[in-house]
């Protein structure tokens, strides 16, 4: 069944959605491939075919495949993340998953043992955004461009 594009239904909608994109990927104090990293953890976490596929992509061009095949088990390979990954990582998995884990106090603490609070409100956008973009994404099936 095809399914409607909502980035040309909701064009305002959408330039919204990628004005947030914008100002995370481009005009914070995070490394974009930090931002990117965690778009992909959250996008996983969501099954979000497209964006697992265009984060996944984008990741290629500076990171190892192998990094970003076990990205989904992160924890288990740590010597693979710096200190920051871990920590951007465990973050947006708490915030994802906010209605199991109420964003905890104890992950609440180490996340802001590892970022300075802006950069940790601006991780929280970023993780927020690409929900949004998954709850989009994935209901509309966007196209992969992924070839057999």
């Amino acid at each position: 069944m095809t399914r409607l594009k909502w980035h040309e239904v909701a064009p305002e909608g959408a330039k919204a959605l990628y004005g947030v994109h914008q100002y995370v990927t481009k005009n914070t104090g995070l490394p974009e491939e930090l931002v990117h990293l965690v778009f992909l953890r959250v996008s996983q976490i969501n099954g979000c075919a497209h964006c697992i596929d265009l984060h996944s992509r984008d990741l290629r061009k500076t990171m190892s495949v192998e990094k970003i095949t076990l990205l989904q088990v992160w924890d288990e390979v740590p010597q693979l993340f710096n200190d920051q990954e871990r920590a951007a990582l465990a973050w947006a998995e708490e915030v994802t998953n906010v209605s199991h884990t109420h964003a905890s106090d104890e992950a609440y603490a180490a996340a802001t043992a590892a970022f300075e609070p802006k950069d940790l409100v601006d991780l929280t956008i970023a993780i927020a955004a690409m929900n949004a973009f998954n709850r989009l994404g994935a209901p509309f099936r966007l196209p992969v461009a992924a070839k057999a």
